[in-house]
C-alpha cells in the first residue's frame, strides 16, 4: 500500500500546517504497513456464505463496493470521493482479518477447509486504546469467522463472532504490565448494550453469549458489571467460563466443561449447508460470540475447539465421515485444523495487539510446552513495549484513515495537547534509573572501606527511589497517548 502526495499547496502552508502536515503524513506511513488486508476483483469478500446465498440476484451485477457490508469495507471512507464521482471501475473494497486454507482426503475424496476472518470498522483500532463499546454499541475488536468446508458439491459454512465486552470502560496505559481496566459510568450503558445485541440479533439470529474472564480481581469486577447487564437481556443466554481457572496449567481439554454445557445450543444454531446446485439445505440460525479482556489468546482457543466439533458435525452430515468418527482420529488432518487456527490467531493478534498471539500450544498440541512459553513470553514483552510506546501513534494512523479524525482548516493542531510531551523524557528516566541502580549497586559493595561509600549509597539509592516513584506517578504522561480523538 501506497499514499502518494498530489498536492501542490502544501508549498504554501504556514510552519505550524507544515508541522501538522509532517505528522499527518507519518501516520499514512504507519497505515502503509497495516497487515492482513484481502481484497478480490469478482467475489464479495465482505459477505459470509449464508448471507452472499439469499441476497437477490440482480444484486450480483451491481459494483463490488455496492453488494459490499459496509462493516467490513477496511478502507471505506478512503473510497468515499470515488465512490461520489462514480468510478466504480476504480474501487476496490479491502477486508481486514485473516484467510488460511488446508486440504486434506477422506475417502479417497478432496476436503478443502477455509479459515476466513473479517474485522468490523467501526470501531477500529489498537488493543489498548479501543476497548469495550461506543455510544452505538459497536465493540472494539469485532470480528467475524466463517469456517468453510467443500467436499463432494457440498459447501458448508459455520460463524462465530468475536468482540470486547460491550461495556463503555478503558484500560489507560501507565506503564505498568497490566493496567487496571475501569468502567465508564455513563446513562446510556443499558442502551449500549441492547444496541450491540440488537445488531447481531439482527444479523445473526439467536446469540450466545461465553464470556472467558477471570471471575476475580479487576477482571472480574468487569466480569460482574457484564453478567450484571446481561440480566437485563432474558432472551440473550450468558456464559460465564472462568478459562484460567478451569483450564489452568494449560489443559485445553477442560473446554470439554464448557462445551458440555451449551452444546444442545450449538446443535440447535447449526450451520449452513448448499449443494452445488445452490440449494440451501441447512441454515445456521444464531451465533456463538465470545470474548475474553482482548478477545485474542483465550477466545482463539475456545473458538478453535468450538469450530472442530461443528467441523466434525459437518463432515458427518456431507458422508466425509461417519456419525462415529471425528477428525481427532487422524494425526495429519488434526494438525492441518491446528495449524490454520493457530495462523488464524497469529494474524488477528497482530492486527490488534501487534504480537503473535498467546496459548498457541494449547491450539496446536492440547497443551503448554517450553518453546511455547518462551515464545509467549517473547510475545507478551512485544505487547508491553508497543501499547506502552507506540500505539498511541497507530490509534492516530487509524483514525486519519477511517475517518474518525477529519483534516480540515477548522479542526486543532496534533500539537495541542495537555500536559508535557511524554517521548524526550522517558529515556532520561530509564537512564537515570539504570545508572542509580548501577552506581549504588557499586557503591554498597564498598561500604566496608569507608562510611563515605555508605552516604553515597544511600543517597544514589534516594534518588533512584525518587526517580522512579516520578515515573510510577506519571506513568499515563510517559505513555504513547493518541492525539487525535477521545476513546468512546
Amino acid at each position: 500500500m501506497k499514499f502518494l502526495c498530489c498536492n501542490e499547496a502544501i508549498k504554501h502552508l504556514t510552519s505550524e500546517e507544515k508541522r501538522d502536515e509532517a505528522y499527518f503524513m507519518s501516520l499514512l506511513r504507519i497505515a502503509e504497513t497495516t497487515c492482513g488486508l484481502y481484497y478480490s476483483y469478482d467475489r464479495d469478500l465482505t459477505l459470509n456464505l449464508q448471507r452472499a446465498s439469499k441476497l437477490a440476484a440482480g444484486r450480483v451485477h451491481k459494483p463490488l463496493w455496492k453488494q459490499a457490508d459496509p462493516r467490513f469495507v477496511w478502507n471505506r471512507n478512503l473510497l468515499e470521493e470515488l465512490i461520489e464521482t462514480k468510478l466504480d471501475e476504480f474501487i476496490t473494497p479491502l477486508i481486514q482479518g485473516s484467510f488460511q486454507t488446508e486440504q486434506f482426503t477422506l475417502k479417497d475424496r478432496l476436503v478443502r477447509i477455509t479459515l476466513f476472518s473479517r474485522r468490523c470498522n467501526r470501531r477500529l483500532g489498537t488493543r489498548m486504546w479501543r476497548r469495550g463499546a461506543n455510544l452505538e454499541g459497536a465493540t472494539a475488536n469485532f470480528v467475524e469467522t466463517e469456517q468453510l468446508v467443500e467436499y463432494e458439491g457440498l459447501t458448508s459454512s459455520f460463524i462465530q463472532v468475536r468482540g470486547s465486552i460491550p461495556l463503555l470502560w478503558e484500560q489507560i496505559v501507565d506503564l505498568s504490565y497490566k493496567p487496571r481496566p475501569s468502567i465508564i459510568e455513563h446513562e446510556e450503558m443499558t442502551k449500549v448494550v441492547e444496541r450491540h445485541f440488537h445488531d447481531l440479533s439482527q444479523r445473526y439470529g439467536d446469540t450466545m453469549v461465553i464470556d472467558l474472564t477471570d471471575k476475580q480481581g479487576d477482571e472480574g469486577n468487569l466480569s460482574n458489571a457484564f453478567a450484571a447487564e446481561m440480566q437485563n437481556f432474558p432472551d440473550i443466554r450468558y456464559v460465564h467460563f472462568d478459562f484460567h481457572h478451569i483450564c489452568g496449567g494449560g489443559n485445553f481439554d477442560n473446554l470439554q466443561v464448557l462445551y458440555d454445557e451449551i452444546e444442545e445450543a450449538i446443535q440447535k444454531q447449526g450451520y449452513f449447508l448448499m449443494n452445488s446446485k445452490g440449494e440451501i439445505l441447512l441454515d445456521q440460525s444464531g451465533v456463538v460470540r465470545s470474548n475474553c479482556i482482548d478477545c485474542l489468546d483465550r477466545t482463539n482457543v475456545t473458538q478453535s475447539f468450538l469450530a472442530r466439533k461443528s467441523l466434525d458435525s459437518q463432515l458427518q452430515r456431507m458422508g466425509a465421515l461417519s456419525s462415529a468418527e471425528s477428525i481427532s482420529q487422524s494425526d495429519i488432518i488434526n494438525d492441518k485444523f491446528k495449524k490454520l487456527w493457530v495462523e488464524h490467531g497469529d494474524e488477528l493478534s497482530l492486527e490488534y495487539a501487534g504480537s503473535y498471539a498467546l496459548k498457541g500450544d494449547l491450539v496446536r498440541y492440547g497443551r503448554q510446552t517450553l518453546p511455547g512459553l518462551i515464545k509467549d513470553g517473547m510475545s507478551a514483552l512485544s505487547r508491553y513495549y508497543l501499547n506502552n510506546f507506540h500505539d498511541g501513534v497507530r490509534q492516530d494512523a487509524l483514525d486519519l484513515i477511517s475517518g474518525y479524525y477529519t483534516v480540515s482548516k477548522s479542526s486543532s493542531s496534533p500539537f495541542q495537547i495537555i500536559g508535557f510531551e511524554s517521548a524526550p523524557y522517558l529515556p532520561v528516566a530509564s537512564a537515570i534509573i539504570v545508572g542509580g541502580i548501577t552506581v549504588t549497586t557499586f557503591t554498597l559493595s564498598q561500604v566496608g572501606r569507608s562510611a563515605q561509600h555508605l552516604i553515597s549509597s544511600i543517597i544514589f539509592a534516594g534518588l533512584t527511589a525518587g526517580v522512579v516513584a516520578l515515573v510510577k506517578a506519571n506513568g499515563k504522561q510517559l505513555c504513547s497517548r493518541p492525539r487525535l480523538c477521545g476513546l468512546i
